[in-house]
């Protein structure tokens, strides 16, 4: 922004003006307003609070204007602009506490209804705090985390951890991330969680009981980056791990996995980076089997090792971590760093932008309802502070302090939740690496000489670099290690020390603000950040007292803090909201005291450390007070400086990573489960069942076992049997579920050897379209099969039939239509949540259900909780209704174990698909939401299932290529569609099909957010198309051969 400066000349020059603005004079619509005080109203209007540049610009052209006339009506139409401006802060501030009182309403009323849900009486255990795990660095050794202390600790914990091979996966996709060099401050996307997610992997490789972590990341090929981001694989080279590296293996250590997805020769963005997140699955999804497979061969007696936890970080690895987390069964960990409702609060509290404009420029609801699904599919949600906790995670749907707070309770007490769920909350602060820091004791005037045998080293070239700007470099140093950024406040810092004379006869000023070649080659906020803090330099004299380097590297920053410390300077923090503040940390090993906002996880750091002072970022005052009390007291200052390097120990790598795999060893394990091992225990393997008889066999004792009842079930399944028999329909009148009459017979055991022809197509199509009628999707099923006969006959081509239909709604679509079922391979029911093939004993039972597919999407399914909730909820939308008529109703005719449908009499009086969730996730019920048939069904399903995850099932057990799968979808369909287009999958959108689709019209977001509007994947056929034009436009696209 250009700062505030221009006001005084502004107010100075409409005082000038004087009787320019006489009745006479002025416009017309000034003189409707009557007597106007430009000056009064200007102090009142625009002083407290604007900062627009625009404006900024018109009043330096309006001074530039030699006419009296012209200058007076360029004055006239900004004061017009400023009053138009103030009407609409306001505006948007009422708009605002509306919002916020409507939420708080709303989440009052469903954690009341949630806890009535909930019969017990609470105990004295759910009086407890606020938060459960909430416990890092309180005031009293009991709200801390339990941390190590000593070498025996870490020696006793890395002994008990010895013999696990455990294997890791972090997700970190925006920015430019390598191992060393790291260009932290190059742009927005590339700082403080670049480095922590490296530092993170590095530091878990390094420990004992890891095996193999693995960061996945975007590759960027691009001639405006380094080639080093290209390349496919870096190994981190290890810090400090002798003791822990003696079991070494050829896959061991950390890893950077770069994954292409998105343009594939364009640096892009984290907020153009949404549509492709779907493709980076679908890239990651097979580097995670082909690894596991390959440390099954070396650690795991053949059989693949899976995942322990996939961990995600930002919003966007959370919504690929959630998916990937689905598709592999494994559990998820979440981090935010920065949140996306945060941020639009602290926007929409500036009043600048509205909340359309907003979201336009950040896609700001795509990033939230990312981190809304991390809450949903999260074992543990890693957060740095408090803070983080209570006032911003506390901001979503679907996480409630309070509520967490009682069903922890209930959970430690072995009370039934009723469906209900919220991940832990888990305060780990960041690590750093501290072996390598020794903190000086010197200082600029004490310095040792050296001698032949101790010849002293020669300075860092930074130290040059930054002392070449100051007039007096032995004064100490104020640091500042921050982008110039807005939110960073560093404008602020400036003005406290040009402000405060005292202080700047103490000390010099360094600012650290990344890397730039040319202001005009920077960012728009970043330039004008860096241009306010010149005109500021300028404006205050402060040329020779302050210094701000064009470049730096990242293995520079140690030796920057060491000069500050040599000084005997002190380390600033400014930000107006510090999420957690790793360099804060940083400064405290190299023995430099702080100064840092009051606001977010510095008062955590301030509370271990007690190394330094605690300031309001906004008064300006009390940053300069803060400052000079530490650089003039040299008592306080070596105490603070002492205090940091005492505690520092607290936040470093290994205990750091102590805690995570602790929380780790918490979470039930899960993984693929669909072959059993001698001892019992369930396995995977990508490629079974194959062609072999025992993989034949294999499917076919898990289909007897789930129907007769056999008592080897599920580990984590108490009422497994139950849960497998209700799965299973029967073929009796109305297709009701029946579970002494089971669809699935022994016979049909027998005939399960199709099954590995799933995978031995050159190419599966899949049937996605969601059309009003069974007429219209017989219509276009006909055409897709028509026109691939030969493929069909020839058994190079299979097709897989994708619907919210229950299986007995295809059933009489297939016989309505004169198919068979044999003509499909798959059938992909209830919008995701069943998984049929088709048998070749069509006469007894036409479909095979895989229960396995069942045991990998159950993960927090409500089951008769959620389907009472559900009950309950629909009651209640009936019941607004002034008509008395029933707007939706149970579907007990086709509703599942695993899908509660509901028919919906008038579709446009239920609300939309938005508010289902919104209301779900207050609930605390997990669960996925759509709307089908264009508005006239809805499903509820597991979190975890969807049609597009389907697909993926079928990669990870039957190995099914992705980049094979063609996925025939109309122009619109049920609420999932969205998840039908993205991926490494071609797409045909058929033109005219599902035109007329409303389901979509009330979104958060564009559909342009979730999926690419074109590209090598998206194919269009023309409208009114004929068979012959669907296999063209595969033709054309290289998918068949002409």
């Amino acid at each position: 922004m250009a700062g505030n400066d221009w006001i005084n000349s502004y107010l100075e020059a409409i005082l000038d003006v004087g009787p320019g603005l006489d009745d006479a004079k002025s416009s017309l619509l000034l003189r409707e307003r009557g007597r106007f005080s430009p000056t009064r109203y200007f102090v009142e209007q625009v002083i407290t609070g604007f900062d627009e540049t625009d404006l900024h610009r018109s009043w330096v052209r309006a001074a530039a204007t030699r006419s009296p006339q012209e200058r007076n009506t360029r004055l006239e139409n900004m004061c017009w602009r400023i009053w138009n401006l103030a009407r609409q802060k306001k505006q948007l501030e009422g708009e605002e506490v509306q919002r916020i009182a409507k939420r708080r309403l709303e989440r009052d009323r469903g954690r009341r209804e949630a806890i009535a849900d909930m019969s017990e009486d609470l105990s004295e255990g759910e009086k407890g705090d606020i938060v459960s795990d909430i416990s890092a660095h309180g005031d009293s050794n009991r709200g801390r985390l339990p941390r190590i202390s000593s070498v025996d600790a870490m020696e006793t914990w890395a002994s008990f951890q010895k013999g696990k091979k455990l294997y890791i996966v972090l997700i970190s996709l925006h920015g430019l991330i390598r191992g060393e060099n790291m260009e932290l401050g190059r742009d927005s996307d590339t700082g403080g969680q670049v480095k922590y997610v490296v530092e993170l992997a590095r530091a878990l490789g390094s420990m004992p009981g890891v095996y193999r972590v693995d960061l996945l990341t975007r590759q960027v090929s691009s001639p405006e980056v380094d080639w080093s981001y290209g390349e496919p694989t870096e190994m981190l080279t290890p810090t400090n791990s002798e003791s822990f590296m003696e079991e070494m293996g050829e896959s061991s250590g950390s890893y950077i996995i770069r994954i292409p997805f998105g343009p594939k020769d364009k640096y892009i963005q984290k907020e153009l980076l949404w549509p492709y997140i779907a493709e980076f699955v679908d890239g990651a999804l097979n580097h995670i089997i082909q690894m596991s497979k390959v440390l099954g061969e070396q650690i795991g007696g053949g059989h693949p090792v899976w995942p322990v936890a996939i961990h995600g970080h930002y919003a966007d690895a959370g919504d690929a971590a959630a998916l990937l987390s689905g598709s592999l069964n494994v559990p998820m960990l979440f981090t935010g760093h920065s949140l996306g409702r945060d941020k639009l609060e602290q926007l929409l509290k500036q009043s600048r932008m509205s909340r359309d404009e907003i979201n336009t420029a950040y896609k700001i609801m795509r990033r939230i309802e990312a981190e809304e699904l991390a809450l949903d599919a999260s074992e543990i949600v890693i957060t740095s502070t408090r803070q983080e906790i209570e006032q911003q995670w506390r901001l979503y749907d679907g996480f409630d302090p309070i509520l967490e707070r009682k069903l922890r309770a209930r959970i430690k007490r072995n009370v039934s939740c009723y469906g209900r769920f919220m991940p832990r909350m888990v305060i780990i602060p960041p690590g750093m690496e501290f072996h390598h820091i020794v903190p000086l004791d010197g200082d600029m005037d004490g310095e040792a000489e050296g001698n032949e045998d101790h010849p002293r080293s020669p300075d860092p070239p930074i130290w040059s670099e930054i002392m070449r700007f100051f007039t007096n470099p032995r004064k100490p140093m104020i640091l500042a290690l921050a982008r110039p950024d807005p939110k960073k406040n560093i404008t602020t810092l400036v003005k406290a020390f040009g402000e405060c004379r005292p202080l700047r006869e103490l000390a010099n000023l360094t600012l650290i603000m990344g890397n730039r070649d040319g202001i005009d080659e920077m960012s728009s906020t970043s330039a004008s950040v860096l241009l306010s803090i010149l005109k500021l330099i300028d404006k205050y004299d402060l040329y020779g007292q302050v210094a701000y380097p064009k470049h730096h590297k990242q293995s520079d920053v140690p030796d920057i803090y060491r000069l500050a410390a040599k000084t005997k300077g002190v380390f600033i923090n400014p930000a107006f909201i510090e999420p957690f503040g790793l360099t804060l940390i940083e400064a405290a090993a190299h023995g430099l005291p702080i100064v840092a906002t009051k606001n977010g996880g510095p008062v955590d750091i301030h509370r271990v450390l007690d190394n330094g002072l605690l300031v309001d970022p906004h008064d300006q005052q009390s940053i300069a007070d803060a400052l000079l009390k530490l650089v003039a007291d040299k008592q306080l200052w070596a105490k603070c400086r002492q205090n940091g390097l005492k505690n520092i120990h607290l936040f470093s790598w290994p205990e750091h990573c102590k805690t995570y795999l602790t929380k780790i060893a918490s979470c039930k394990p899960r993984h693929p489960q669909w072959q059993r091992t001698d001892d019992g225990t369930e396995n995977s393997d990508t490629d079974s069942p194959g062609d072999s008889l025992r993989d034949i066999q294999d499917i076919s004792l898990n289909l007897k076992f789930s129907l007769d009842g056999d008592k080897n079930e599920e580990e984590n399944a108490g009422d497994g049997r139950s849960k497998l028999e209700n799965a299973v329909l029967t073929w009796s009148k109305g297709f009701v579920r029946d579970t002494r009459k089971a669809g699935l017979s022994e016979k049909s055991d027998q005939n399960t050897g199709k099954f590995p022809t799933l995978r031995r197509r050159k190419h599966l199509f899949v049937i996605a379209v969601d059309c009003d009628t069974n007429t219209d999707t017989l219509e276009t099923a006909g055409k897709i099969l028509e026109a691939f006969e030969k493929e069909r006959t020839e058994g190079s081509v299979g097709f897989i039939f994708s619907t919210s239909m229950s299986i007995s709604e295809v059933h009489s679509f297939l016989v309505l239509g004169g198919l068979s079922p044999s003509d499909f391979d798959a059938f992909i029911c209830n919008s995701g949540s069943d998984l049929y093939y088709s048998s070749l004993n069509l006469e007894d039972s036409p479909f095979v259900l895989d229960l396995y597919y069942h045991s990998h999407i159950e993960y927090r399914w409500g089951g008769e909780g959620l389907r009472k909730s559900l009950v309950r909820s629909v009651a209640s939308i009936n019941e607004k209704n002034s008509e008395n008529e029933r707007i939706i109703v149970e579907n007990e005719q086709v509703l599942t174990e695993y899908c509660y449908a509901f028919k919906i009499q008038k579709p446009g009086m239920v609300p939309p698909v938005k508010e289902l969730r919104k209301l779900m996730r207050i609930h605390a019920l997990r669960c996925h939401v759509i709307y089908c048939q264009n508005g006239t069904k809805l499903n509820v399903i597991p979190i975890m299932a969807s049609r597009s995850q389907g697909l993926r099932y079928l990669y990870v057990r039957w190995g099914v290529d992705l980049s094979n799968v063609v996925v025939f979808v109309g122009e619109s369909g049920d609420t999932d569609y969205e998840g039908l287009l993205g991926g490494v999958h071609k797409t045909v959108i058929l033109k005219g099909v599902c035109a007329n689709n409303q389901l979509h019209a009330n979104r958060n977001y564009p559909l342009s957010d979730v999926v690419p509007s074109e590209g090598p994947n998206i194919i269009q056929v023309t409208e009114d198309f004929s068979s012959s034009d669907i296999r063209s436009s595969l033709e054309n696209a290289g998918v068949l051969k002409g």
